[in-house]
């Protein structure tokens, strides 16, 4: 039996320092572990924080895949050039690369989410249009058979 993996819930409204520091809350660097991965979010335009075993995990499902085709290798360049196996440093902070910043148009204000196997980093102001209305979530929760 795998291992159980760590996960997150909840979110923190905070700011980037001026050199593009993140402090990645302490509820979420306990779970995340020593050193963890920072990439894209895909399929939404934030970022990514997963732990190691987590990754790990992904990477096996990745490389199980049945398809190896061009398109299989485009999405593979895409997502590990857009990666970093990262550690927060002795204040918990992160350093987050200016083109990883640029792609989640991420200025100064984010929001950092526990999205149940991943951390979410949000630019603030781009977050609001990915939240789903209330009566939408729980109307998705009946379909899915959780209430």
């Amino acid at each position: 039996m795998p291992a159980e993996l760590p996960r997150f819930t909840g979110s923190v409204e905070h700011a980037l320092d001026e050199k593009g520091r993140l402090i990645v809350p302490a509820r979420f660097r306990d779970r995340l572990g020593t050193g963890f991965v920072l990439t894209v979010g895909q399929p939404e335009r934030c970022l990514a924080l997963y732990p190691a075993v987590t990754w790990a995990e992904f990477c096996a499902r990745l490389e199980a895949a049945p398809r190896k085709d061009e398109q299989f290798r485009r999405y593979v360049r895409h997502l590990f050039s857009h990666t970093d196996e990262v550690a927060c440093d002795g204040q918990g902070r992160l350093l987050i690369p200016a083109g990883l910043r640029a792609y989640a148009g991420i200025e100064r204000e984010v929001v950092s989410i526990g999205s149940l196997s991943r951390v979410e980093i949000w630019a603030k102001e781009r977050l609001a249009d990915h939240l789903a209305p209330e009566g939408e979530v729980a109307d998705f929760a009946a379909d899915l058979g959780l209430y």
